[in-house]
């Protein structure tokens, strides 16, 4: 009889432990899924992104392209290009020079900048200052000028109060791995 008990907490004990194991095992692929979905974030096309890019302001995006250049001042701004758009990125640290001609998809928040008539007026006030204290030529300070009258009459054009401009602001990137296939297609053409 004591084989016959001890036999029987065996199996009951097997039994339990395997359902644990399977209930851990589907709340761990539970939560893996979860937490990959909240990590993908939307990629937005490079053709896209100036029309698109309003609706994500303040919120983590993904763009793919190639970098056009690091910036010279500093390096903490890239260029990303492809055939259809590009996008500007800034970061609190320096870009690596070595990322130019890379393809990389970036992650990145969507920044806003706004050009309005308050805008405008702060930069000609700050221009006109600049002039007469001779920091810039009179050619400089023209087409400083002439550069602020092109947003107004873009803005009256657009019928629109400002203008914006997005950025991202990078948060983390990685190197896209190039084919062979893309390579052979390289090649070709």
């Amino acid at each position: 009889m004591k084989k016959f008990i001890l036999i029987f907490g065996i199996i009951a004990l097997t039994i339990s432990c395997a359902d644990a194991t399977k209930k851990t095992d589907e709340i761990a692929t539970d939560n893996t899924e979860v937490t990959e979905k909240s990590i993908e974030k939307p990629l937005i096309a490079l053709a896209d992104f100036d029309s698109k890019a309003g609706e994500w302001v303040a919120k983590e995006v993904q763009v793919k392209g190639i970098v056009d250049h690091v910036c010279k001042h500093g390096g903490k701004k890239i260029l990303l290009v492809n055939d259809e758009g590009d996008v500007h990125i800034e970061s609190e640290t320096r870009f690596d020079d070595a990322l130019v001609g890379s393809e990389i998809t970036v992650n990145g928040v969507v920044t806003e900048f706004r050009v309005d008539e308050a805008y405008l007026l702060q930069k000609e006030e700050d221009h006109i200052q600049n002039h007469k204290e001779g920091t810039d030529s009179k050619d400089v300070y023209d087409e400083k000028m002439q550069h602020l009258q092109d947003y107004r009459d873009e803005m009256k054009e657009a019928n629109v109060n400002h203008l914006s401009f997005y950025s991202l602001d990078y948060i983390s990137h990685k190197v896209d791995e190039v084919t062979e296939e893309t390579n052979e297609e390289e090649s070709k053409e």
